[in-house]
């Protein structure tokens, strides 16, 4: 197959809780299997079968604040008060400049800052339940989560929702197969925006006549 050089996509995929985000991202990545997962760093210790480099790049308080004030971050956050979490900057930028794609689970404020950081290569995917009932009831299914803990991540969710008109695209999650086909739809389009075809010049003048 003939291709055009071209620069990669950040491909962000933002939702609520029990919206089904981490298995629409599972299926995209088997249907699109150059699609590599950002690997995030964090302060928090490893848990049991984590691997460092593989699951996240485990780093010290310090260690963090220090990557943070170099600009090694693209974005980051600390979540609940305790444990820090962050894009690191230089995977993602060497992947862009050599073409590879890369998929990213972050939520409506890493998004934001992501985008600013990197505008022109971040094409953002916001994924809504068909409904807040549906949504509960997913919640429910988890097990686990008391009643209290299903409200207070509704609550949440609400929120959240409330912040889906940022993003490039909203795909209502209710048939996988459909869903990851639209968001498919949305990557193959970013792949070819012309802003994005850095050898399209030269491919045209080798077209020939």
């Amino acid at each position: 197959m003939t291709h055009i050089a071209r620069r990669g996509v950040c491909l962000v995929l933002a939702a609520p809780s029990g919206t089904g985000k981490s298995t629409v991202a599972r299926a995209l990545r088997a249907r699109e299997p150059g699609l590599a997962v950002s690997v995030s760093v964090t302060t928090r210790a490893p848990r049991p079968g984590e691997r460092d480099g593989i699951d996240y790049f485990f780093r010290s308080p310090t260690a963090f604040e220090a990557m943070v004030a170099a600009g090694e971050m693209l974005e980051w956050a600390q979540v609940l008060g305790r444990d820090s979490y962050g894009t690191p900057r230089g995977p993602v930028e060497a992947a862009l400049a050599a073409g590879r794609d890369m998929i990213f689970d972050i939520d409506w404020q890493g998004f934001r800052s992501l985008r600013a950081a990197l505008p022109g290569d971040v094409v953002g995917v916001y994924l809504l339940p068909p409904s807040l009932a549906a949504l509960r009831v997913r919640l429910h299914a988890r097990g686990g989560d008391v009643a209290a803990e299903v409200d207070r991540r509704m609550a949440l969710a609400r929120a959240e929702m409330a912040h889906c008109a940022e993003f490039d695209h909203v795909v209502v999650n209710d048939v996988l197969e459909t869903t990851v086909a639209s968001v498919a739809a949305v990557l193959a389009a970013a792949r070819a925006a012309t802003a994005r075809l850095v050898g399209l010049a030269d491919f045209v003048g080798g077209l020939g006549g």
